[in-house]
């Protein structure tokens, strides 16, 4: 096992991506654009704990945890997109919304 996937914040991660799809399946097709953005950003935000989990240097760690928060306030942003254009329910967005805001949270404490 790698030591990022022992990071509970990357835990957290990995299961809000693994709902993203069971999510955007029901989409309609015109809104393709907002599906691979959401994927791309939830991808984004593991990726970037477990580089920065890799580095040794803590301002460099520090920098790609700095990028993985960006990417869940992106995801944050599809969130809202998908909230305004119908495509999720307020409940869901709320608790997406919940789940990637504790990953934030977990994040600025790695530091």
């Amino acid at each position: 096992m790698f030591n990022h996937q022992r990071l509970r914040c990357y835990e957290k991660a990995l299961d809000t991506a693994k709902r993203v799809p069971g999510i955007v399946k029901h989409w309609p097709k015109g809104s393709y654009y907002l599906e691979d953005q959401f994927k791309r950003a939830i991808s984004s935000v593991l990726l970037n704990i477990a580089e920065g989990n890799g580095r040794e240097g803590v301002k460099d760690r520090a920098r790609f945890f700095a990028i993985a928060r960006a990417s869940a306030a992106e995801s944050a942003s599809c969130i809202d997109v998908a909230l305004a254009l119908n495509l999720i329910s307020e409940s869901e967005s709320l608790e997406l919304q919940g789940l990637l805001l504790e990953v934030v949270k977990m994040l600025y404490k790695l530091r």
